[in-house]
């Protein structure tokens, strides 16, 4: 039952004790006061749901105690039901006209009484339900809206990071970000063989390095007091100061942190893959540029050989036409010489064939590196 404490005034003590004697069965706490100043003395400390209030009495008749009372925030949200030995049109109009809520005429019987306590009761129950109704609805939207600009803020990150190239970089992203929702942070990057700490407000404590290193394999999420620290391969973050107050925040919170640590773990992943690649790249480049020096100097090598086949044998025709006819050859004789001159001469022309299809080979590997290097 909603209904709990009903205040009854009247100047005359014994509509009183009817009124005592008919809600005594009831669970109600009924306190009971002579006058409209008592009323208005004892309101504000008895807190009572419903007021039973004469309309005629000496001093302040119930009229203007009612208009007091709804004049008063903190007594305005009070039931009054009018009790009067008169109920004519007019009266009751006045008495909805100063903000009373229920009129009951006496005398009344006691089922009267009880079922018009009832109604009050059942309309204190809805207005409570519909006052809940509307805290729910506020809460929810103060949620939504809190929940958008948060979505908003990690939304912002994930379009920054992605042009972000470099994991120093990348943590002073992440912690500015964490700072939007006013938490302190500590970030550890474990990038292979090394390992990088960040933090507003300098380096990481040692403390908060091993706590880190002894957790890093223990679990995605451990929540300790207003702390909260979140595990990935590559990435741990510690919060240090969860919103504890208010867990509703602390869940919202808490989806959001993990979530950031995902993504930032995928673009650190990203990072490190384009620096391993650029890597690779720049080994790769060196090496096509030794192999096009030794190819070329391969080439410049055989052509120095070529030109110096080509003056011995040069040489060594004038040789023969200047000493052959002097030698008292037969002429069979010197068509033997001049044959094997001949010959000579043919197979290094074909092995210079084989040096151009060398040279043909080497161009072709030039070309498919470059293609390489290209792509």
């Amino acid at each position: 039952m909603a209904l709990t404490r009903i205040l009854a005034v009247d100047d005359e003590p014994f509509n009183l004790e009817i009124i005592e004697e008919i809600l005594e069965p009831l669970d109600f706490e009924l306190k009971t006061v002579s006058s409209g100043t008592a009323c208005l003395d004892i309101v504000e400390t008895f807190k009572p749901q419903v007021i039973l209030l004469d309309v005629s009495m000496p001093v302040m008749n119930g009229y203007e105690v009612c208009r007091t009372l709804k004049a008063n925030p903190n007594t305005a949200e009070i039931i009054v039901m009018f009790v009067s030995a008169r109920g004519t049109v007019e009266e009751r109009m006045e008495g909805y006209a100063v903000g009373a809520e229920d009129y009951i005429v006496k005398p009344f019987g006691h089922d009267e009484l009880r079922l018009k306590l009832q109604h009050l009761n059942d309309v204190l129950i809805e207005k409570e339900r519909l006052e809940q109704q509307v805290e729910d609805a506020t809460s929810t939207a103060f949620n939504a809206m809190a929940n958008s600009s948060e979505m908003g803020q990690i939304v912002n990150y994930i379009e920054y990071i992605g042009s972000i190239d470099n994991s120093q970089d990348l943590g002073k992203a992440l912690l500015n970000c964490l700072r939007t929702f006013a938490l302190q942070s500590n970030v550890e990057f474990r990038l292979g063989t090394t390992t990088e700490h960040f933090t507003l407000a300098g380096g990481c404590s040692p403390i908060v390095v091993e706590l880190f290193e002894m957790l890093k394999n223990k679990g995605r999420l451990h929540e300790f007091s207003n702390r909260i620290l979140v595990n990935y391969e590559l990435v741990s973050l510690l919060i240090l100061n969860m919103p504890d107050h208010d867990p509703d925040k602390h869940g919202r919170i808490r989806d959001h942190v993990c979530f950031l640590v995902s993504v930032t773990e995928q673009q650190l992943r990203a990072i490190m893959t384009k620096q391993k690649l650029a890597n690779q790249q720049h080994q790769f480049n060196q090496a096509v540029e030794k192999i096009h020096s030794k190819f070329h100097g391969l080439i410049e090598l055989l052509n120095d050989n070529r030109i110096n086949n080509e003056a011995i044998f040069k040489q060594l025709q004038e040789d023969l036409e200047n000493r052959i006819p002097s030698m008292g050859l037969d002429e069979d004789q010197e068509v033997f010489i001049y044959q094997k001159v001949d010959q000579t001469i043919q197979k290094s022309v074909a092995r210079e064939e084989s040096i151009q299809g060398v040279k043909s080979a080497f161009k072709e590997i030039e070309d498919d590196l470059s293609l390489l290097l290209k792509r």
